[in-house]
């Protein structure tokens, strides 16, 4: 166990050091996971999330024609129309990507998004850097706000026998979503502050962009209605969401073919999608895997219930903010996954409802990944975006967005869940 926390902390130290690797630094921890029997090749498969993998594939297909048909422009023209200035045009599409994110998978709204961003920013000859990131963490945010947010929020309604309906009224009480909304509220009070010297005022077009096609905004948007529907199927294959991003975006290359009648048509899109970020993902996935099968992740998860003692409160806020600094550095699925077991058995040991645990857990671990760069899909998706765009993305350059964010979103939620739940 000790070498392997050893090899994954280097790792991490050396992602955050030299950016411009991280994909050949993950692969090739990934690899020595493996190459050293810590990760069992029997495991390597069952460790690799091929639904993330096959939803950013697809999705991000599928967006080279939503940005081809020029839909991306019209929209940032609508927006722009719409907000005085910069400041509040970056604050808005960090809240529209949070509600879309609260119904749809954060790398999807991510990929979805962050082409209506770069249009405004080229529009108004402005730095995107810090759009992208705000829509990232804005993304992660409002993954606990539903049960079909995120993965962790599908897996403590699963455990917990949560419907739908739940996540916004519990037992009588107001449920977690009105907790990440407070936090939403809070943090865009802040994203507002960050953007605070972005007074320039957006001019009005004279003349809106016109679209050429509307079959790919049609297509996203079926994506985004099936995406939510198949988050109410039980028992669903796990990929089930990359299958969908994938066939759709096959049906629009299919499409693209038959209106072009070039084999660019079918070429151009598939080279718009980012193997650099799927490598870095994957790697990671291998990593975590390996730390997963040592009981890295387990022993943490027992360390956390230690520390918490016989006392309720104190137990409450060591499992939410440990949840913050774990889930910034490991995957918050295989944490929360080993988690729910340990807060139920706490629960019952104590004689208490785990409902406040549970919602204590959720929000600290979704919300957790926003503090580094590398600590959450979504983010590693929008600077894989900045990166193809031809920006660099500095660690203080997320730092400087990202942990006021988490901050400002977590300390509502943490006393909104504790007097709810907690007393």
């Amino acid at each position: 166990m000790t070498f392997a926390i050893i090899l994954f902390a280097v790792t991490y130290v050396l992602m955050l050091t030299f950016s411009r690797w991280r994909p050949l630094i993950a692969l090739a921890s990934g690899l020595v996971f493996i190459a050293t029997g810590m990760l069992a090749l029997g495991e390597v498969f069952g460790s690799i999330d091929f639904n993330v993998l096959l939803m950013i594939a697809g999705t991000m297909g599928l967006v080279a024609l939503f940005i081809e048909s020029k839909m991306p422009s019209l929209l940032a023209d609508l927006i722009m129309e719409k907000v005085p200035t910069v400041q509040i045009a970056a604050v808005a599409l960090a809240l529209f990507a949070g509600v879309i994110s609260a119904f749809v998978d954060n790398v999807a709204t991510v990929l979805m998004i962050a082409p209506v961003a770069l249009e405004i920013c080229r529009k108004l000859k402005t730095n995107p850097v810090p759009f992208i990131i705000g829509i990232a963490v804005s993304s992660n945010l409002q993954g606990a706000a539903t049960l079909v947010g995120d993965t962790t929020a599908i897996m403590l309604g699963s455990y917990a026998d949560m419907s739908f309906l739940d996540f916004f009224w519990y037992r009588g009480k107001p449920s977690i979503f009105f907790a990440v909304e407070l936090g939403a509220v809070l943090s865009a009070i802040i994203l507002a502050w960050l953007f605070r010297t972005e007074k320039k005022p957006i001019e009005k077009a004279t003349v809106r962009t016109k679209v050429t096609d509307y079959v790919p905004t049609v297509l996203l948007c079926g994506t985004i209605f099936l995406l939510i529907a198949a988050s109410f199927i039980s028992e669903k294959p796990a990929v089930t969401n990359g299958l969908i991003c994938c066939g759709m975006m096959v049906i629009g290359l299919i499409y693209n073919f038959a209106r072009k009648r070039t084999l660019d048509a079918v070429v151009a899109p598939l080279k718009e999608i980012d193997f650099q970020t799927i490598g870095l993902l994957l790697g990671l996935f291998l990593m975590i895997g390996g730390i997963s099968a040592k009981g890295v992740i387990d022993a943490a998860a027992n360390l956390l219930a230690s520390l918490g003692g016989g006392n309720l409160f104190l137990l409450y806020t060591v499992i939410v903010w440990a949840s913050v600094v774990i889930s910034a550095f490991i995957d918050n699925i295989p944490y929360v996954a080993t988690m729910l077991p340990v807060i139920a058995g706490l629960a019952a040991k104590l004689g208490v409802d785990p409902t406040v645990l549970y919602f204590g857990l959720l929000s600290g671990a979704t919300l957790g990944g926003n503090c580094t760069p590398i600590g959450a899909s979504a983010n590693i998706t929008g600077i894989g975006i900045l990166r193809r765009e031809g920006y660099e993305v500095k660690n203080s350059d997320f730092f400087r967005i990202g942990i006021p964010f988490t901050l400002a979103a977590i300390v509502p939620a943490y006393i909104y869940i504790w007097l709810f739940y907690g007393i």
